[in-house]
C-alpha cells in the first residue's frame, strides 16, 4: 500500500473556487464585519466600564450620578455581546473558502501570509473565547478554575487589538468590498448556471441582520422590562421574591442563620469611636426611600423602591465627617465580595443607605436581611447584603 504524498494530499484539498456560492464575496463580507466590529467596540467599550467600577484607579473619582448608569451600559454590553454571535457566524461562513488558498511562494510572501493568518487566528480565538465565556456568565455557569472577570478582560483587549489590526489590514478590501453593489446579479452570469436554492447576498445580509435582531429580543427582556414577555430566553425575567432576582441566596452565603440572629447588632466605626445598633434601632431613625436599580455584570436588572438609613446619617452617628470613604462588611462567610468600599463621594448621596425594606416589605432574607447596602450607580455585586458592618476610613 503506497502512503499519499504530498501531491496526492494537494489534489484532494478543496480549493476556494469548489465553494461555488455566490453569496460569499466581499460585498457580503465587508458589510456583515462592519455590523459585527461596530458591536464589538460597543461591547469592549462598556465592558471597559464595568471593569473600572470594579477597580478603579486611583485618579479617578466615580460619581453616583446619573443614577442608572451602570444599568444602561450593561445592559448595553450584553445586548451588543449577544447581537454578535449571529454576525461572526456568518463573517466566518463568508470567508471560510479563504483558509484553502494556497501558500504563495518565496520566502518573504510566506512570511506575510503566516502572519496574517495567524493575527486572524488570534482574532478569532480570541473572539470566540470572549462570546461563548460571556455567554456562560450570563446564564450562571462556570465550568472553569480561573478568575471569569481577569481572564475575560485581558482576552477582551487581545480581541480589540487584533481587530485594529485585522482592520488596518484590510482596510483597502473593506472598502472596495462597501463599494460593491451588495445585488449579485452580474452580466456575465448565465441564469441557467445559478442554483436556485443558492441565497443571494442581499437574502444572507438580512437574514444575519434577523438573526442579530432576533437574538437580542429574545434575550433583552432580562434588562428592558418592556420585552420580559417576548423575551422567551432571557435568564431572569424577574422571578424571587419581592418581584427581584437573587443571585446568591443566604443559604449560598453562608449568612443564613447569623442574618435571622436575634443578637445582630450593627457595628459603626470612625477610628477609635464605635456604635452598636440593632435593628429596631435602625427602624426607629429617619428613614429615606428612593427608587433605584440593582444591575449586574450578567446583563440582568431590576428597578425596586428601597426604604432604610441613609449611611451619611449612621456614619455622623460616630462623629465622622461627610465625604470619607467607608468600607461596609457582610455576615457572608462563603464566595466573593464580603465586604466593599463606598467612596465618599457616593457614601454621602442621601440615595446611599442600609436598606431596611424593599418595594415596601421587609426585606427578604435573601435580599440582605436585617439590613443590606443599596446606592446609585454601582455594580450589584457592591450593593452589599447582610451588613453587619461600617467602617469609615478617612
Amino acid at each position: 500500500m503506497r502512503l499519499p504524498t504530498v501531491a496526492d494530499v494537494e489534489r484532494r484539498m478543496p480549493r476556494p473556487d469548489d465553494f461555488g456560492s455566490r453569496a460569499r464575496g466581499t460585498a457580503l463580507t465587508a458589510r456583515v464585519g462592519s455590523a459585527l466590529g461596530i458591536a464589538f467596540m460597543i461591547c469592549f467599550l462598556t465592558g471597559l466600564w464595568s471593569h473600572v467600577q470594579y477597580a478603579t484607579p486611583a485618579w479617578l473619582t466615580l460619581s453616583p450620578h446619573p443614577t442608572q448608569l451602570y444599568r444602561w451600559t450593561q445592559g448595553l454590553h450584553i445586548v451588543s455581546g449577544t447581537a454578535a454571535i449571529p454576525l461572526l457566524l456568518v463573517k466566518l461562513w463568508s470567508v471560510f473558502p479563504r483558509l484553502f488558498i494556497r501558500p504563495p511562494r518565496g520566502a518573504r510572501a510566506l512570511v506575510v501570509e503566516a502572519l496574517e493568518r495567524g493575527s486572524i487566528a488570534v482574532l478569532m480565538a480570541a473572539s470566540l473565547f470572549v462570546l461563548a465565556s460571556g455567554t456562560l456568565n450570563i446564564i450562571g455557569w462556570y465550568p472553569w478554575e480561573f478568575s471569569f472577570r481577569r481572564t475575560h478582560e485581558a482576552v477582551a483587549w487581545v480581541a480589540i487589538g487584533s481587530l485594529l489590526v485585522h482592520i488596518a489590514v484590510k482596510l483597502s478590501v473593506i472598502r472596495r468590498g462597501l463599494g460593491e453593489p451588495i445585488d449579485d446579479a452580474a452580466d456575465d452570469v448565465d441564469p441557467a448556471d445559478v442554483d436556485p436554492f443558492d441565497p443571494t447576498r442581499r437574502s444572507v445580509l438580512r437574514g444575519a441582520l434577523l438573526a442579530s435582531g432576533l437574538a437580542v429580543l429574545l434575550t433583552a427582556g432580562q434588562t428592558v422590562p418592556a420585552l420580559r414577555r417576548v423575551s422567551l430566553f432571557s435568564v431572569r425575567p424577574g422571578d424571587g421574591p419581592q418581584d427581584l432576582p437573587v443571585n446568591r441566596t443566604a443559604k449560598g452565603a453562608g449568612a443564613d442563620r447569623t442574618a435571622l440572629d436575634p443578637a445582630w447588632r450593627l457595628e459603626i466605626t470612625a477610628g477609635d469611636r464605635t456604635m452598636s445598633l440593632s435593628r429596631d434601632d435602625l427602624l426607629a431613625m429617619p428613614q429615606s426611600t428612593h427608587r433605584l436599580p440593582i444591575a449586574c455584570v450578567e446583563g440582568w436588572s431590576r428597578n425596586a423602591t428601597w426604604t432604610g438609613v441613609p449611611v451619611r446619617d449612621l456614619v455622623a452617628l460616630v462623629g465622622a465627617a461627610p465625604g470619607g470613604d467607608v468600607v461596609v462588611r457582610s455576615l457572608q462567610t462563603k464566595g466573593a465580595f464580603a465586604s466593599s468600599l463606598v467612596v465618599g463621594n457616593v457614601a454621602k448621596d442621601d440615595r446611599t443607605m442600609l436598606a431596611l425594606e424593599l418595594n415596601g416589605e421587609t426585606l427578604d432574607i435573601d435580599h440582605g436581611y436585617p439590613c443590606r447596602l443599596i446606592a446609585p450607580n454601582r455594580p450589584g455585586v457592591f450593593q452589599t447584603k447582610w451588613v453587619n458592618r461600617l467602617e469609615v476610613t478617612t
